[in-house]
């Protein structure tokens, strides 16, 4: 607000101007406010009418894009600027040349590729020929450094629009796994241009330096102390819990994950040497993915072997089984077709006050079988076979996105599986600080004597008075599989009141089908306890989400 007498000095000034001198002004205003600091962009308003309507268009693989859409879409309605969102699935291209102002937010996945659902979207734009001249657009994409094609998706559909002569108000912003604080002031940035009724004379030399992209990662060198199987006799499941002190203090808290960089195994790494008729050793493949290559990848062998490889996924060993060489490769042209191997995330489930400054993840070895072959996951089985007392490095990733709240808030936890992780890590970290908010745990496996992570400290928990309410669902000790999903239906009417009530809603586990199943079973019972119609308890949940109570750490 403005003292009295400074908002009549302005409104004396602002007479004896035009309409287009008022709207220069009020741009030139709002760049001498981010001169002196980010503004919050709630705080900006208009000073004419905005006749722009920006579309914006969301690609997500786990949420964060969709959140950060609704976001926008909410901060543009407080500045009277009606916007539409719309998924990347389902938003219409052959109509685009329709838009004024588009707006992409655009997340990437695996090798620099677009979310699944919205590879139609993605491919399609790559072969529109349309005139775009008429479209103004800005695109923001969401992605991990950690990975060699970091933000690439985003990159590819800002080249397209620029292709087909769309005008871009923006320069392309990437943002990391930290991705608010710079989602933010894209934001404004992107008001400032609407208000300016995106005309502005050079909008992208006139607009404030773009936000630094803070990476929220620390590297350290640890030593594994313990290691052992959760899993009793009779399991399905290998599942391990792992225990890591380094020399250096660790720096994380409940919520944050870790990283590793697997290494390939020296077995594997002869046999590939001798299918290629060349010594290998250690170092050779070093840093190289050679498991599970996407489409992109094997393409690329296809390409250099001079064979038609069928596959869509494979490893390079069955690659070189199934199609033998004729001729001799050369190792070089071969690096130069694999990746750099990615990091594997896992969610921390230790606290460091509670648990002496350890860090512990809890970790199932993946089995599977392609091409009739028993398999394992690349960084599972590293972890299954890395020795006690071993050296390994690491890093450690903040996850601004999923933390506890104040300590009097009521959280309900939902972490089938290894999803336990990040709760075992809250839980223990409410212990020791003694917070008095409410703990409600929905914990799911197959069965309940073999497969019942950290029994022991829930019961303790649980009989302490830190974990209010317990609910498990073991799928395999009955006949009629139960999952945690069936739980929460049974539990309806008190879930929805802790939801009513102020409690904070985490999911932790699989994306596919688990998280997907949990909130369409929210979502139920949202409708029948609150007399909702579908939309109307979607529309809940998604404003739990924008206001940080219902949070997601699924993959």
């Amino acid at each position: 607000m403005l003292a009295e007498n400074k908002l009549k000095s302005l409104a004396e000034w602002a007479k004896g101007n035009s309409k287009d001198e008022l709207i220069w002004a009020s741009g030139y205003l709002a760049g001498l406010a981010y001169q002196s600091g980010p503004v919050a962009a709630e705080e900006v308003t208009p000073a004419v009418k905005v006749n722009l309507k920006p579309t914006i268009v969301y690609a997500t693989e786990t949420g964060n894009s969709k959140k950060l859409a609704v976001q926008l879409q909410t901060l543009l309605k407080k500045n009277k600027i009606q916007a539409k969102v719309s998924d990347a699935f389902q938003y219409p291209l052959d109509k685009i040349e329709k838009e004024e102002f588009l707006i992409v937010i655009m997340s990437t996945q695996g090798e620099g590729e677009p979310p699944q659902n919205a590879q139609k979207f993605y491919d399609n734009l790559g072969n529109l020929s349309k005139d775009l001249s008429k479209i103004q657009y800005a695109v923001l994409g969401l992605g991990d450094s950690s990975y060699p094609f970091f933000c690439r998706a985003g990159e590819v559909v800002d080249q397209q629009l620029q292709r087909l002569q769309a005008k871009q108000v923006l320069p392309y912003q990437k943002a990391d796994v930290n991705y608010q604080p710079v989602a933010e002031e894209w934001f404004a940035q992107v008001l400032q241009i609407l208000q300016n009724q995106g005309t502005a004379a050079s909008p992208v030399a006139s607009l404030p330096k773009q936000a630094s992209v803070p990476d929220g990662k620390k590297s350290y060198t640890g030593t594994i102390k313990h290691k052992v199987v959760l899993n009793d006799v009779g399991s399905n499941k290998q599942t391990f819990h792992i225990e890591i002190i380094s020399e250096d203090e660790l720096d994380y808290e409940p919520g944050d994950v870790v990283g590793f960089y697997p290494k390939n195994s020296a077995a594997e790494i002869a046999e590939i040497g001798k299918l290629l008729g060349m010594p290998l050793d250690a170092s050779s493949l070093e840093g190289k993915n050679i498991k599970g290559l996407s489409k992109k990848s094997l393409q690329q062998l296809a390409e250099l072997f001079e064979i038609e490889i069928t596959e869509e996924r494979a490893d390079l060993i069955d690659i070189l089984e199934k199609y033998p060489q004729r001729e001799a490769v050369e190792l070089s042209p071969l690096l130069e077709r694999l990746h750099p191997v990615a990091p594997r995330l896992y969610s921390i489930s230790s606290d460091k006050e509670a648990h002496d400054g350890e860090l512990h993840i809890t970790v199932t070895l993946n089995k599977f079988h392609a091409e009739q072959k028993a398999k394992k996951g690349f960084c599972s089985s590293f972890l299954e076979d890395y020795p006690v007392g071993g050296s390994l490095s690491f890093y450690i990733q903040k996850n601004l996105h999923f933390k506890l709240p104040e300590e009097d808030k009521d959280v309900i936890m939902i972490g089938p599986g290894t999803g336990i992780a990040p709760f075992r890590s809250f839980l223990a970290h409410r212990d020791v600080t003694g917070a008095e908010g409410r703990n409600w745990l929905f914990f799911g496996e197959q069965h309940f004597v073999s497969d019942f992570y950290y029994q022991t400290e829930i019961q303790e928990w649980l009989s302490t008075g830190v974990l209010t309410k317990l609910e498990t669902a073991f799928s395999r000790d009955q006949k009629q599989k139960v999952y945690v999903q069936d739980r929460i239906r049974e539990r309806g009417e008190e879930f929805a009141k802790w939801l009513a009530d102020g409690a904070y809603l985490y999911v932790c586990g699989q994306k596919e089908p688990m998280s997907r199943d949990v909130e369409n079973t929210i979502v139920e019972v949202l409708t029948q306890q609150n007399d909702w119609n579908k939309e109307e308890a979607s529309a809940f949940l998604e404003t739990l989400e924008i206001e940080g109570r219902y949070l997601k750490d699924v993959y």
